[in-house]
């Protein structure tokens, strides 16, 4: 097999220059990403971009020996980049499915000969044992989204890496990534679409490809890009923890200098349904209902699924002190969001998800308060929202949370307007994306 050597580009640059001409519109978002190596293992929708965040981090670490953090790790994209440029770095990351391929990511620092001697072993054992499979149970997503025969073939894959890592002492970092390229290829071997927000579109028929081939194709891809970290001497100072950002006990009390971060929406973007199809193929869940217990129950409530068993709670959330310093603001928006719900067919319960919204963003804020020395910044890429038309300025009242809790103040820069080109949309208030900036 002839490897590939892919571009080496500014990514690997060992002095903190970075280009200027980064287009506007693709600094908050991860479509850059998928040029660069590391990142385009798996494409996750709800990102920035890298080479972005390289500029942000080299421009606010005065030296080695600082830390940044990202609260709301996502792919890993702070910690890649903050390794690129000898940074250490923590992240913290609560839905599962996205923690593991984010941990396989940043634990990049392994032996590529061995795990490419590996996969390949995987492949030639899955291709041999291919005729004694037997098809398992799966929830119905799966039998929707995948032929029966590329579902045995993935199956292949699946026993075969976990009968190698019985049989051999192997790396659990090397496991983990072999793991990793079978989840990398589900969505290519699949036949059906997925949607601009990585939701499973199974009404909307594709092309699946074959396993064997795009397992070789990740596997090659993985290999080089390691090869480009490696040959462009860059260290891993990161580390990716898995669990929610309100308690983040791994870390001491005023030991972080920066914080660079993307927190969810508050747009009804649901992330525990994203990576319904990986967590259905590994049986991890076995249906939607699984999703409320076993996925939302730690990330921030930024949909109207997540919230049902709070509706009751939602003026208790209010009334939280974290809150007081928009809580008149709030409370009417909410009133005017349960007012208005009555108007339209869905009937969503966009009040409660607004006030649990802020109630977790004001516990994360507490908590980054402790962890964060005195004198350090924050930069939120974040956005506005506006439920049934109703505008939400998420970005002036995280500000005014973040004051509340102990940081000294903040500022807003828009980087572009949302909401203006999709056909579909429900509403035509005008909304805009950003970065938040918080002095502590």
């Amino acid at each position: 097999m002839k490897f590939i050597e892919y571009e080496q580009i500014d990514l690997f640059e060992k002095n903190k220059k970075t280009k200027t001409n980064i287009k506007k519109s693709l600094k908050t978002t991860f479509t850059s990403n998928m040029k660069l190596p590391i990142h385009r293992w798996y494409r996750f929708s709800a990102g920035f971009s890298a080479e972005w965040a390289k500029k942000i981090i080299s421009e606010n670490i005065t030296d080695d020996s600082q830390v940044v953090l990202d609260p709301f790790a996502g792919s890993g994209t702070t910690m890649l980049a903050s390794d690129t440029i000898g940074v250490s770095s923590i992240g913290f990351e609560a839905q599962p499915f996205i923690w593991k391929m984010a941990n396989s990511k940043t634990n990049w620092d392994i032996n590529p000969v061995l795990f490419w001697e590996y996969a390949n072993t995987i492949l030639t054992t899955a291709q041999n044992n291919l005729k004694d499979e037997q098809l398992e149970e799966y929830p119905q997503i799966i039998f929707k989204s995948f032929s029966e025969e590329n579902i045995l073939k993935l199956q292949s894959l699946v026993h075969s890496t976990k009968s190698l890592s019985s049989e051999k002492k192997i790396d659990q970092k090397i496991v983990n990534l072999l793991s990793f390229t079978i989840s990398a290829i589900l969505r290519n071997t699949a036949h059906v679409g997925t949607a601009q927000w990585q939701y499973i579109l199974p009404n909307k028929k594709s092309k699946g490809n074959e396993p064997f081939n795009e397992y070789l194709k990740k596997a090659l891809q993985i290999y080089n890009d390691i090869n480009l970290y490696k040959k462009a001497d860059i260290k891993k100072k990161s580390q990716i923890f898995f669990g929610s950002s309100k308690n983040m006990d791994k870390l001491a009390n005023n030991s972080v200098d920066f914080v660079l971060t993307s927190p969810p929406y508050a747009n009804n973007y649901d992330y525990a349904d994203t990576t319904r199809l990986e967590m259905s193929f590994y049986h991890e869940i076995t249906g939607w209902g699984d999703l409320q217990d076993k996925v939302r129950k730690d990330l921030v409530h930024s949909s109207t699924q997540s919230i049902t068993k709070l509706r009751s709670k939602t003026y208790e959330l209010i009334d939280d002190p974290l809150l007081k310093s928009i809580h008149e603001d709030l409370y009417n928006k909410c009133k005017t969001l349960e007012n208005e719900k009555n108007n339209h067919g869905g009937k969503k319960n966009y009040y409660t998800m607004i006030a649990a919204y802020f109630y977790d963003i004001a516990q994360i804020l507490k908590e980054l308060r402790r962890v964060c020395k005195p004198g350090s910044r924050m930069c939120w890429v974040i956005g506005d929202s506006a439920p049934y038309g109703i505008y939400i300025p998420v970005d002036e009242w995280i500000g005014k949370i973040a004051v509340n809790v102990g940081f000294k103040s903040y500022s807003f820069i828009k980087e572009r307007d949302r909401n203006v080109k999709w056909k579909n949309r429900k509403h035509t208030v005008p909304l805009k994306e950003g970065y938040l900036w918080i002095e502590g």
